[in-house]
């Protein structure tokens, strides 16, 4: 038998990955939905997102195996159709800089004892595992993990609300700053900006890094260790690269359209935020992201940005996933964590169980937002 109401009625405040999935998959088990978003879809962090879909190095057990749960999602919806340009399983090669091959060994060798497929290689063995790579860019060693894949979330975003849709999903666009409705103590639905309100029987708040904020005036404080970040994506260019490269002057996925999605964290200083929340950066440091990603690219093609994105990158105060239901108001759940994409369809999963049936998920229990009151 099955403990889920008939048609309970959820509101899911945030336009990104986790909202989206959580209201697929909520749609999916018969509930209807009002997803809100500030702006547009994909508008803040799923827009500006590396998304690369993995669990390497080193972090709690139960995070690991949340993450890999997540990629597993991704596998199975990569199976389904190999050919789409935005989701891909070429696996990921990261090293570290010239001094530190200690520190790529170490982590090896973790990866290796929690049974994560890592390869330790030489620069001269670069080339046998994974193509389009100047080995020359390589100090000492690198390690390639075959399993590991990078996604578009705004290409996923998209294909999802089309199931959205079809399943009868209500979209509220360009809604504002969102708030949680509580009558009695429970959450009971989401105002906007100019006052419209939507009733609901539960409330999801999954805004990344403005999460927060939105849950602060229920009595809500989760801690908020969110950096401002940047994504550059490329012009086209001819390239064979099919892994996601993490290296230590650029981090580099493949994109859609034979583009370059690039980013990463030493120009942080760079960026300016101004009052009314916009941010600048000087076109000379886009370019030279740019530039550092040519380097470990072969032949090292000129790289030139085509457009970029800058924002605030979702992550919690300690680092973990913050999933599940608040202790202080019953009936409003939270989605916020740095792992978004990896993420993404396995928290929209287990999130909308437990909005449906009440049954909390055990992979969720160090996840909960009760840990930081």
């Amino acid at each position: 038998m099955s403990s889920i109401a008939p048609t309970k009625h959820v509101a899911i405040i945030g336009g990104g990955i986790l909202g989206v999935s959580t209201a697929v998959h909520l749609l999916r088990e018969g509930a209807s939905v009002t997803l809100l978003t500030e702006r547009g879809l994909a508008s803040e962090a799923s827009g500006r997102s590396l998304s690369w879909l993995n669990s390497a190095g080193e972090r709690s057990t139960p995070y690991h195996q949340l993450r890999l749960a997540g990629v597993d999602r991704y596998r199975t919806l990569y199976a389904t159709d190999p050919g789409r340009d935005w989701l891909q399983f070429g696996g990921g090669l990261m090293w570290n800089a010239a001094g530190q091959q200690d520190v790529t060994v170490a982590r090896h060798a973790y990866e290796k004892s929690v049974g994560y497929d890592s390869k330790l290689l030489t620069p001269a063995e670069i080339a046998a595992v994974t193509p389009g790579i100047d080995e020359t860019a390589v100090p000492e060693n690198a390690i390639f993990n075959p399993g590991e894949g990078w996604v578009s979330l705004p290409d996923l975003v998209d294909f999802l609300m089309e199931e959205f849709h079809a399943r009868g999903g209500k979209l509220v666009l360009n809604a504002g700053k969102a708030s949680v409705m509580v009558d009695g103590g429970r959450a009971t639905g989401v105002e906007t900006a100019n006052g419209d309100t939507y009733e609901a029987d539960a409330v999801l708040v999954a805004c990344g890094a403005a999460t927060p904020a939105v849950l602060a005036p229920l009595g809500v404080d989760i801690p908020n260790s969110s950096p401002v970040s940047m994504l550059v994506v490329t012009k086209p260019v001819d390239h064979e690269v099919k892994a996601v490269l993490n290296t230590p002057r650029a981090a580099v996925r493949p994109n859609p359209g034979s583009t370059f999605a690039l980013d990463h964290d030493w120009y942080e200083e760079h960026i300016t935020e101004h009052a009314d929340g916009s941010f600048d950066i000087p076109d000379a440091v886009v370019q030279e992201l740019a530039d550092e990603a040519s380097k470990l690219i072969a032949g090292n093609p000129e790289l030139k940005p085509a457009s970029w994105k800058i924002g605030y990158k979702p992550i919690p105060g300690d680092g973990e996933p913050v999933l599940g239901e608040t202790g202080q108001v019953p009936g409003c759940f939270v989605a916020f964590t740095h792992s978004g994409a990896t993420l993404g369809l396995i928290a929209g999963e287990l999130l909308s169980g437990e909005i449906l049936t009440g049954n909390k998920h055990p992979m969720l229990a160090t996840f909960r937002p009760g840990r930081f009151s």
